[in-house]
């Protein structure tokens, strides 16, 4: 399952997605977060979903590496829908038990539900799967420039952004030993109640948590020992430009967002 976590990799490509810019890439995906929430109709939901299919075969990532990243998240999904289906109400009520109930209204809401985040999640790993780390940094430390006029730490932000993302696959290769080496000693993390697999868990989390807190100490003392004082003169090794194809591809989702309002205001 921790092999199944994939947020935070990078998978090389030279692809139309992969040369736009960073800046462009981090826009285009709040847009289309966006237009998602606007979004209440099959119509609607169908163009979304027809334009992330469209997305990803254009980056040239497999479907099973986003389908992949979505398997962690299964049990979340599965609540989600849960809780719509029982607690939303109107519509025609179908099956009734007790205070609990399941009306159409219910069932049109949780497969809304469901498909939001799927698809949410999954334009958010194309994101992160098509730009590396240091450059969705670099891309997301421009947008924010205008916020250090309110005395926001822009730099340091990004940064933390940047670690977390860095040090996400390093973390679950670190779970991954931990754990085959605590079962290679009797411990079981698969079978028993509820209660008895999470207190199976503490020979995990325990030297997991102290293995992060050693290489957060290591990485403050390097960048430390380095003279790092934020983002104060410092320069950049690749310096981001926009092309055309980047305006135009910011244009085209403006547009499609726009779109997806109109349609909503009509009804569809």
């Amino acid at each position: 399952m921790l092999k199944d976590i994939t947020l935070g990799q990078y998978f090389p490509g030279n692809s139309f997605i992969h040369r736009l810019d960073p800046r462009t890439k981090l826009m285009c995906t709040i847009v289309y977060i966006a237009a998602l929430f606007v979004a209440k109709s099959y119509v609607t939901y169908g163009i979304l979903l027809l334009m992330l299919c469209l997305s990803v075969a254009v980056s040239r990532i497999k479907p099973s590496a986003l389908l992949k990243g979505l398997k962690p998240l299964a049990l979340i999904i599965v609540f989600t829908a849960i809780l719509n289906l029982f607690y939303i109400k109107g519509g025609k009520e179908l099956v009734s038990f007790w205070v609990l109930s399941i009306t159409t209204e219910g069932i049109k809401t949780a497969l809304f539900m469901v498909f939001r985040i799927m698809m949410l999640i999954t334009g958010t790993f194309l994101l992160t799967y098509t730009t590396t780390p240091m450059a969705l940094t670099d891309g997301l430390e421009i947008i924010l420039n205008p916020l250090k006029k309110i005395h926001v730490p822009v730099h340091e932000f990004a940064m933390m952004m940047s670690i977390a993302l860095r040090f996400i696959p390093t973390l679950i290769e670190e779970a991954d030993k931990i754990t085959n080496a605590q079962k290679a000693r009797g411990a079981d993390f698969e079978t028993g109640k509820l209660t008895e697999r999470a207190k199976a868990l503490l020979p995990l989390l325990v030297p997991l948590f102290v293995s992060a807190f050693r290489r957060a100490d290591e990485l403050a003392i390097a960048m430390e020992s380095r003279c790092y004082h934020g983002g104060e003169g410092r320069t950049r090794m690749k310096k981001l430009s926009m092309k055309a194809s980047d305006f135009i591809t910011i244009f085209a989702s403006l547009v499609f967002l726009t779109g997806i309002i109109v349609l909503v205001q009509f009804g569809f």
